[in-house]
C-alpha cells in the first residue's frame, strides 16, 4: 500500500510538472506587409527588395577603371495579364554617381568606384534609363540584369573600405 501512495505522489508531481510545461511552449508573432497595385504583374517577394552581394575586391582590380565580377539581378513577375502587357521596360534610379555619371554611388569608408547596373547583355544601363523591352510570356517573365564595381578612373585613388548603395526600381509596361 505504501508502494501505491509513493507511485501515486510521483505520478501526481510529474503530472503537474509536464502542465507547468506544456502551459508556455514558446511562440511569436507573424507580421504580414504587402501591398495592392495597379500593374499587369505581381513581383514575386523574394526579387522585390534584394541585396546583391559585390564581394571583397581587390583595390588593384579597380585601378584605371576596372570592373569586379558582374553578380546577377534578378527581378521575377508572376500573374500577369497578357492581355494588358505584352513587354516591360526596367528603370534604376538612386544616388549618382558624381565621379562616373550614370553610375550609383557608394556610401561607406571606400572611395574611388561606383556601381554600375547592366542590362540583359551585360551593357552598361545608365540610372534613369529604361531597359529594352522584355517579353512577358506564359504569364510571367524574369527580368535580368547584373551590377558589378568599377573603379572611377585613373585619376580615382582606390580607398579600401565597406561600401553599400541602394538602387529603387520602376517598371513600365507596354
Amino acid at each position: 500500500m505504501k508502494l501505491n501512495k509513493i507511485m501515486l505522489a510521483a505520478a501526481m508531481t510529474l503530472g503537474a510538472i509536464s502542465m507547468a510545461n506544456a502551459a508556455n511552449q514558446g511562440g511569436g508573432t507573424v507580421t504580414f506587409k504587402g501591398s495592392i497595385i495597379d500593374a499587369p504583374c505581381s513581383i514575386e517577394p523574394g526579387t522585390l527588395d534584394q541585396t546583391v552581394k559585390l564581394g571583397d575586391i581587390a583595390s588593384a582590380q579597380l585601378k584605371n577603371g576596372g570592373k569586379s565580377t558582374p553578380q546577377d539581378i534578378l527581378i521575377k513577375l508572376v500573374g500577369c495579364d497578357v492581355e494588358t502587357a505584352k513587354t516591360v521596360t526596367t528603370t534604376f534610379s538612386g544616388t549618382e554617381s558624381e565621379a562616373v555619371p550614370g553610375l550609383l554611388a557608394m556610401k561607406g569608408s571606400a572611395r574611388g568606384a561606383s556601381i554600375a547596373i547592366n542590362d540583359l547583355d551585360g551593357k552598361l544601363l545608365p540610372l534613369t534609363t529604361a531597359s529594352k523591352a522584355q517579353k512577358i510570356e506564359d504569364g510571367q517573365a524574369t527580368l535580368r540584369f547584373s551590377a558589378h564595381l568599377q573603379g572611377d578612373g585613373a585619376s580615382a585613388a582606390i580607398v579600401p573600405g565597406e561600401f553599400n548603395s541602394v538602387a529603387d526600381f520602376t517598371l513600365a509596361y507596354q
